[in-house]
């Protein structure tokens, strides 16, 4: 009855805060397992809500001492739940964490540092360590934590930089607990599952994901790295009910032969960060199931969704569900806003477009930035007088308000006068059997303005070449949209959520072979 009453408190106030967060889910969820994770070796260890609850105090003391109210603290530590108690734990001290990826560079990190003003950074949990066991003899419960407003910073997440330099998103409370409290609404059932998931904590999308997870009581297996083999290993004998992802983690899962691994206890595929390939999506439904049946075993096929959001929104703002034996494609759609978010499509000047016509999307909402942290110039450029969010998302305005996604304005390549979308032929490189994944750029050319090359992955074994690639989507597009260089590589420049960074692709490119002028 408690976690009942905890759960309706949170769907219906929405004014809980990253300080107070693990203390509430663990008067809700007790002794009941937050989390196991498994490191990079394969140990793992569990942690129950009050145990996770315990370190956030731990930690909070020892931070608080160290820091201004309301100051920025970068939490540069290795990926993994202890990131994640460590930015409550900094919420609960007075400060605005700021996570950041421990494996960028030394000069990424340092523009975080610069940018944000933190005075203290924290890189290893164990820097809180000393006067940890003579704090949790004291009465954790009896420790008051910072008291913020909903409606105050509670994080600085820095994008992720796939076409420029990294700005801090300056997200309140409301905006990151607010959307995760949804999740508290989720079936009771679900706590009788488990979620799998091997994403970045200082990624958004992680650190959402975590949360909503934790609000909704369903234990968590949580991988520090993302292995394909072993999150299939994983799912296998766990028996896991749920699978979190993003698109470039299930392409990794199905070319180690995610087809051959018994995944019937997968009742829930979820996809983010990406656009997430329709005939990808209903090849993973077909390996879940509905439901298990004594007598019976397994039947039916999993659902699939897929979310859309962004670091300026703290999360996922609308989402399409693929639900189990129905012939229902997930298509380009974004799919429904959730309660409290708006979409609206506008051309250049800011007025809406008719349905069909393409336009960039525009967001509004509880969760929408207060601005860039310490950048006043791009805040204005990204949110209007009124409160909307300038996406950089370019969408086909659909019927009942909805958006089908085009790709991202600053992606689009002009060639010979004609605008091209990445995504449209990305998706025909990869209708081609041996190509695992496609990334298409627009190089400079002197007679079409730029000109439409491919970087492509092949799977394992294959052994198309690039000319034939060429001619495989030559044929299918339009002359201008046709890729007119295609290269074979083994890997692509990504972001911490393996998002392609598009600005460190072009390099790959040999320029000669392109932007000439027809002699």
């Amino acid at each position: 009855m408690k976690s009942l009453i905890g759960r309706l408190d949170l769907v219906i106030k929405r004014d809980a805060t990253l300080a107070e967060l693990m203390m509430r889910l663990a008067d809700m969820h007790g002794g009941r397992t937050f989390v196991t994770e498994e490191n990079a070796n394969a140990a793992t260890r569990t942690l129950t809500y009050e145990q996770a609850s315990e370190l956030v105090i731990v930690w909070s003391r020892q931070i608080r001492d160290r820091i201004l109210p309301d100051s920025p603290v970068v939490v540069a530590t290795p990926n993994g739940v202890d990131q994640f108690l460590l930015c409550l734990a900094v919420s609960a001290a007075g400060g605005i964490p700021a996570p950041v990826n421990s494996q960028m560079t030394d000069a990424e990190i340092d523009h975080v540092i610069e940018d944000s003003g933190a005075e203290l950074v924290i890189r290893n949990p164990s820097d809180l360590a000393e006067g940890q066991q003579r704090t949790r003899r004291r009465r954790a419960r009896s420790y008051q934590v910072a008291t913020p407003d909903a409606g105050d910073i509670g994080a600085l997440f820095y994008t992720s930089g796939t076409t420029g330099r990294p700005k801090g998103a300056a997200l309140t409370h409301r905006s990151l607990v607010g959307q995760a409290s949804t999740a508290a609404a989720w079936p009771l059932s679900f706590r009788d599952d488990e979620v799998v998931m091997a994403l970045p904590v200082a990624h958004i999308m992680g650190f959402a994901a975590l949360m909503a997870s934790a609000v909704a009581g369903v234990p968590i297996y949580f991988m520090q790295k993302f292995s394909p083999t072993r999150v299939l290993h994983a799912i296998e004998y766990r028996r896991s009910s749920v699978f979190i992802g993003v698109p470039a983690m299930y392409r990794m899962m199905e070319d180690v032969g995610a087809a051959d691994r018994d995944l019937r206890s997968v009742r829930l595929w979820i996809s983010g960060a990406d656009v997430m390939p329709t005939d990808l999506a209903r090849r993973f439904k077909a390996m879940g199931a509905s439901m298990t049946l004594p007598g019976l075993g397994s039947i039916g096929e999993a659902a699939f969704a897929e979310g859309y959001g962004m670091v300026e929104v703290g999360g996922g703002i609308a989402a399409k569900i693929s639900p189990p034996m129905l012939p229902m494609g997930l298509g380009d759609s974004l799919g429904l806003a959730f309660p409290g978010w708006k979409m609206k499509v506008v051309d250049d000047n800011g007025k809406r477009v008719f349905p069909g016509q393409v336009g960039q999307l525009l967001i509004k909402g509880p969760g929408v930035l207060k601005g860039y942290w310490n950048d006043s110039a791009a805040s204005e450029q990204v949110l209007t007088e009124d409160g909307w969010l300038r996406t950089g998302d370019m969408v086909r305005s659909g019927p009942f308000n909805t958006a089908l996604f085009q790709g991202r304005a600053k992606a689009v390549i002009k060639s010979g006068g004609y605008s091209v979308y990445p995504l449209e032929v990305e998706e025909t490189l990869e209708s081609h059997p041996d190509v695992l994944e496609a990334a298409v750029v627009g190089l400079p050319d002197g007679a079409l303005g730029e000109a439409v090359v491919a970087a492509v992955i092949l799977r394992h074994g294959a052994k198309v070449d690039a000319e034939e690639l060429v001619l495989w989507a030559s044929v299918r597009l339009a002359q201008y949209k046709a890729p007119k260089q295609v290269i074979i590589v083994d890997d692509l420049p990504r972001t911490g959520t393996r998002k392609v960074q598009r600005d460190k692709l072009k390099p790959f490119f040999d320029s000669a072979l392109v932007g000439k002028e027809d002699s």
